[in-house]
């Protein structure tokens, strides 16, 4: 009895206190596509990245027309040559790996790009929930767009209007 009447209180507490305490949410989607400088950075992106994607498909092309050369022509070589132009392939091939990797591998040119474009823009809209929250008096602000466990959400709940506003782009 007395174990029953400590749960039941501890239930009534933490009932209490999850009561009193505010929630908002955000939709980073909504609030990225209604902001100017973040579309342009991402053109500005995929332009970059489509130039060095075409660079990198040249270049596998060269080793391709290398490879088919050697294949065609291994019937003439001696053993020597044959290596040469086997280690030439190889060589190109490897160029290939190494300049996608500079352009795109995880600490590559486009993910430093992308930092530097993007990372102003998600700060500006993080300080803006930041001081909405400390002005509301939000404990905590959820972005509704990257969490899939939420299932039914107020509008009422959605601040990504307030963050605009807050940001300068009024929706």
């Amino acid at each position: 009895m007395k174990k029953l009447s400590i749960i039941l209180f501890a239930i009534v507490a933490c009932a209490f206190t999850a009561s009193a305490q505010k929630y908002a949410l955000v939709d980073m989607e909504y609030i990225l596509k209604n902001i100017p400088s973040y579309e342009m950075a991402n053109e500005q992106l995929n332009q970059v990245a489509k130039r060095w994607q075409k660079e990198c498909d040249d270049m596998a092309a060269e080793a391709e027309t290398l490879f088919k050369n050697y294949q065609s022509d291994m019937v003439f070589l001696t053993d020597e040559m044959k290596t040469q132009r086997a280690d030439e392939v190889k060589a190109k091939e490897q160029e290939v790996l190494e300049l996608r990797r500079k352009y795109f591998g995880p600490e590559g040119e486009l993910y430093k790009k992308r930092e530097s474009l993007m990372k102003p823009i998600q700060d500006d809209i993080y300080n803006a929930i930041k001081k909405l929250s400390e002005e509301k008096g939000y404990m905590m602000v959820i972005d509704r767009a990257s969490s899939s466990n939420i299932i039914f959400a107020s509008p009422k709940a959605d601040i990504s209007n307030d963050v605009l506003a807050k940001l300068g782009y009024s929706k």
